[in-house]
């Protein structure tokens, strides 16, 4: 059985080099590549999600730059979203730290109109960790947001974080972001002519 088909828009956010660009790579391509080159402003993917009721939710991605002087962009690429995912390493604290700021930010401008996830990226470097799963779960849970661990290097739990965003996310007559069913008919158009 076929169910319905809905778009979502979803924006990474988080500081530079955390792996966002790493983690929509391995989701979209299946790919991982060590040497990443930083993102500029923003790039667009798509990727869609079937879940297991037949429902598919097709992600149009926006991953953002990073470094200090693109965040002044990020307002244009989350205005709208459905849903945010907010990464910092695990290795990293100061990551985590920016990780906070954006998470505050979002709250701040969006409300609770964004489906926010905060995401601790490179498990794989988990002998290097500076993050505590624990601390950070009961930061998210005070500001309501969602929290999983993943390695984009593995694809450990990269999957599994768009399912649960796809499943997650409202759908129908929702006023959380942007989230068109996209198997309801069209509406037709009409047009008149008129002069002057």
């Amino acid at each position: 059985m076929t169910g319905k088909k809905y778009s979502c828009k979803l924006v990474l956010l988080g500081d530079s080099a955390v792996g966002k660009s790493c983690l929509v790579t391995r989701f979209v391509k299946g790919d991982f590549f060590e040497f990443q080159e930083p993102t500029i402003g923003a790039a667009f993917l798509t990727a869609e999600v079937e879940l297991e009721d037949g429902t598919s939710v097709k992600f149009e991605l926006w991953d953002t730059a990073g470094q200090e002087r693109y965040r002044s962009l990020a307002p244009m690429y989350y205005r709208g979203a459905a849903a945010a995912i907010v990464v910092y390493d695990i290795t990293d604290r100061d990551s985590f730290e920016g990780s906070k700021a954006w998470v505050a930010e979002l709250m701040r401008r969006r409300g609770s109109s964004c489906l926010i996830v905060l995401v601790g990226n490179k498990l794989d470097l988990e002998g290097g960790r500076e993050v505590e799963k624990a601390h950070v779960a009961d930061h998210a849970s005070s500001c309501g947001a969602l929290h999983v661990e993943t390695s984009a290097k593995t694809g450990e739990n990269v999957n599994e974080l768009f399912e649960m965003i796809a499943q997650k996310v409202p759908k129908g007559d929702s006023p959380r972001g942007d989230i068109s069913d996209l198997s309801a008919p069209r509406q037709e158009m009409t047009y008149r002519k008129s002069c002057c």
